[in-house]
């Protein structure tokens, strides 16, 4: 179970971190960005603010990258599968353009997240998938 803070708490911790920490925190497009990545995996309830706290977390130096995922699992009640997608682009939209002061204050390395070919939405109930097209009047190069 995660520590609550207080608001005095949170404040001192705030107060602390380097200015892009602390840009990334209040940011508009933070916000947006876990809108959007919330939205796309289907998390569109309350949940939404708890995925909202547990970034925040992360970029006050409360919660460590790794357990992330595992937070939205247990703390958020996300399914495995939705968390892992959650976590992939929370790190590459969020966390990754910050990711030298994150390694300072948690001492580890983050390596650049793998590039998402394409983030296609869950067809709808009923809906047949569409299959993949192939390009037929394309020419291989020699």
């Amino acid at each position: 179970m995660e520590k609550e803070y207080t608001k005095e708490e949170l404040w001192k911790i705030i107060e602390k971190l380097p200015d892009e920490l602390k840009e990334a925190v209040f940011s508009e497009k933070t916000a947006e960005d876990i809108f959007n990545i919330c939205t796309r995996n289907g998390i569109e309830d309350e949940r939404m603010s708890k995925v909202a706290k547990y970034v925040g977390r992360v970029l006050m130096g409360l919660l460590p990258p790794s357990e992330f995922e595992e937070t939205l699992e247990k703390e958020v009640g996300i399914e495995k599968e939705v968390a892992k997608g959650v976590r992939r682009e929370v790190e590459m939209l969020i966390f990754y353009p910050v990711r030298t002061r994150l390694e300072e204050i948690y001492k580890i390395e983050i390596v650049p997240p793998a590039r998402a070919t394409k983030i296609t939405p869950p067809p709808k109930p009923g809906e047949k998938p569409s299959p993949p097209r192939t390009d037929i009047y394309r020419e291989p190069i020699e």
